[in-house]
């Protein structure tokens, strides 16, 4: 299941068949929707659910966490806020950064101090622990978060810290940095350790009350694809953000692979947001990024989002220029054809255009009002200069494919990929709504539609595969295989410990080693796989993909190994799903006749048959323009595409 902003998706297998059901989400009590889906599923016990949830998302954007006391340094409380020399917004003549997630006055300083290598300098006395100790009780905390220069060298100090504060604060969630992601630069470790502290309560409360509705096996998905059970998940919620996105983009590169279509752009386009990736070989993984402003030093498979969803909202600035989102109108009210009294939206535009044919959403359960659509986009006319409703529908798509444009260029081009060699992976409710005008801006080869693209998320949750990583920095010489070695070895233990504490052997864990490697003094890193048996060539690999990356290399210059990680997953079920998908693609159809709806497409009303995307059968072609209508998302085919049916259910939209 993939709880989105808007609706909650859900895809259950149930011995050959594939089950796919949508709900509206329920943003006040996330945990009802989900729950509601599992009953009508029947998910009892013995059932394995996979969840792919927006918790810990929403709680970072929306910023309500718990109440955070960070314990650090004497002299570094203000880290967390001084951050980097870098400005987000390069031109702003007043820049704004986001407010940190402690503020001051709860940031406590102790006198501790370790080395580099974690040589210890200075110890706190028993008098500085106590009072501390006073210092952390009267702020009356929710959550602790503990960060120490030079923990990621040894961790010691940090979990004596940790424990004084657990005897003292009993009950209350404890984050130390040294566990959670030690790795080298305090900066970026400082805001994961407070983030994951911040977002522990509230997450721990909706797993809570999930496993109390609900007598099925839980797993969450993670930010790097995989999924981990709910005690672990609960203890790194900082590990949940963008989980969805994550499960979405390795079904989307699954749909690829078997189409023969990579490289990939891939386009999540839902009620709230667009989610977007390049897919080549592997799937794009990222160490850092920011969340909601907040630096994470995590590794997250690297998807780019804006807010630019069926649910975004259409408004004319002071200016008189037309903004469609960020902001959404989410579930509740939801856009104006929801009939209860919403703003325009790109929802409002699409349905006045003809391209969501109908008056219902999500396979007929969700009845959408025209009228109240028409009088939101009026007024948002009137406020362009006098345009009709139809004029102002016309912009607001055109706007929100351009901010969606520029989303897929930002993962491609600004990248150094060429999109016009990539297909587009087209899914979520409004993906296929989008996908030709994009594709053609961006020249793109080809748009794949997936069968369940509505979806497809809550698809990625169901057959990724079961994953468990560690990471730790070492800062060793590329030559010296042996430590190298040794590190890699207690990492890989570390991972299969991962695994047992879930439940289940880890025999069947496949182990991979990756290193950050970069030239001694640089400021950034190169990902590598390590695997045994190749340490001695590491330095040589590095030399050439440092010369394919950026053009050049130094092949006298000490290479240096910053951080190693090891990065375990149990086998995916993604051939037991791909052939479900094909039995439905491949399973006798009684022959269907489409509809015949009027669109609007440039200044011109064209005539479009309408096909139910379960009705077309095994080898069916057809051109634009027309409609296909899947059980949760639509499929708009532009003149001047021809459409094919692929053996596992996938439409193949090709120029021309």
């Amino acid at each position: 299941m993939d709880t989105g902003g808007t609706f909650t998706d859900f895809v259950a297998r149930v011995g050959p068949r594939i089950v796919t059901l949508k709900l509206p989400s329920t943003p006040a009590a996330p945990e009802r929707a989900v729950l509601e889906g599992l009953r009508r599923l029947g998910a009892a016990r013995g059932s394995r659910v996979r969840h792919g949830s927006t918790v810990a998302t929403n709680t970072l954007l929306e910023r309500k966490g718990a109440r955070v006391v960070f314990v650090t340094n004497a002299g570094f409380e203000d880290l967390i806020e001084i951050g980097r020399q870098d400005r987000p917004d390069l031109y702003a003549l007043a820049p704004r950064r986001p407010e940190p997630l402690v503020p001051p006055a709860r940031r406590v300083g102790i006198e501790q101090r370790s080395g580099p290598r974690g040589e210890r300098w200075r110890s706190p006395t028993r008098a500085e622990t106590g009072r501390m100790m006073r210092r952390v009780r009267s702020l009356k905390p929710e959550a602790i978060a503990v960060g120490l220069l030079h923990s990621y060298a040894r961790g010691a100090p940090e979990a004596a810290l940790g424990a004084e504060l657990g005897r003292g604060c009993r009950g209350v969630p404890l984050t130390l940095s040294s566990a959670l992601c030690p790795e080298v630069r305090e900066f970026e470790r400082f805001t994961t350790t407070v983030a994951n502290a911040y977002l522990m309560p509230r997450v721990s409360t909706y797993l809570r009350a999930l496993a109390a509705g609900s007598q099925a096996g839980l797993e969450i998905v993670l930010s790097h694809g995989g999924a981990a059970p709910p005690a672990a998940a609960a203890r790194e919620p900082v590990r949940q953000l963008l989980s969805g996105p994550a499960a979405g983009l390795e079904a989307a590169a699954q749909v690829a692979r078997r189409c023969g279509r990579l490289p990939a752009l891939t386009l999540d386009v839902g009620g709230t947001s667009t989610d977007c990736a390049f897919v080549e070989d592997r799937l794009p993984r990222r160490r850092a990024r920011e969340v909601a402003g907040v630096p994470v030093l995590l590794p997250v498979l690297d998807v780019h989002t804006v807010g630019a969803g069926g649910g975004s909202i259409a408004r004319v600035d002071a200016g008189g220029l037309l903004e469609v989102g960020p902001e959404s109108a989410g579930a509740t009210p939801g856009p104006a054809c929801y009939g209860h009294g919403g703003p325009a939206t790109v929802t409002d535009a699409l349905l006045l255009l003809g391209r969501i044919p109908g008056d219902a959403l999500a396979g007929g359960s969700f009845a959408l009002d025209r009228a109240a659509a028409a009088a939101a986009m009026a007024r948002v006319g009137r406020a362009l200069g006098g345009r009709d409703a139809l004029s102002a529908a016309a912009a607001v798509v055109a706007v929100a494919d351009a901010r969606i444009e520029a989303a897929l260029r930002r993962v491609s081009v600004d990248q150094g990929h060429d999109p016009r060699g990539a297909a587009l992976v087209a899914f979520g409710g409004a993906g296929g709504l989008h996908a030709c005008a994009v594709a053609e801006a961006l020249g793109a080869s080809a748009v794949l539609f997936p069968r369940h693209a509505g979806v497809l998320s809550a698809l990625g949750a169901l057959a990724g595969a079961s994953r468990r990583e560690e990471s730790r920095s070492v800062l060793l010489d590329a030559r010296a295989t042996r430590a190298l070695e040794r590190a890699f070895r207690a990492l890989e233990a570390a991972v299969r410990r991962r695994f047992r504490d879930g439940g289940g052997a880890a025999a069947r864990v496949r182990l991979e080693r990756w290193a950050e490697v970069r030239y001694r003094g640089q400021s950034h890193e190169v990902p590598l796989p390590a695997p045994p048996g190749s340490l001695g060539s590491l330095a040589a690999r590095f030399h050439r993909e440092h010369a394919r990356r950026f053009g050049f290399s130094e092949p006298r210059r000490e290479v240096e190994v910053v951080t190693v990680e090891a990065r375990g997953a149990r086998p995916d079920t993604w051939r037991e799903v791909s052939a479900a998908l094909g039995r439905e693609a491949a399973a006798p159809r009684a022959a269907v006749r489409p509809g015949r709806v009027r669109v609007r497409y440039g200044e011109r009303w064209l005539e479009a048959p309408v096909w139910p995307g379960a009705g077309l059968a095994a080898g069916f072609r057809g051109r634009g323009p027309m409609i296909v209508l899947e059980d949760g998302a639509t499929l708009w085919v532009a003149p001047g595409w021809a459409v094919g049916l692929e053996r596992g259910g996938t439409l193949v939209l090709e120029r021309g």
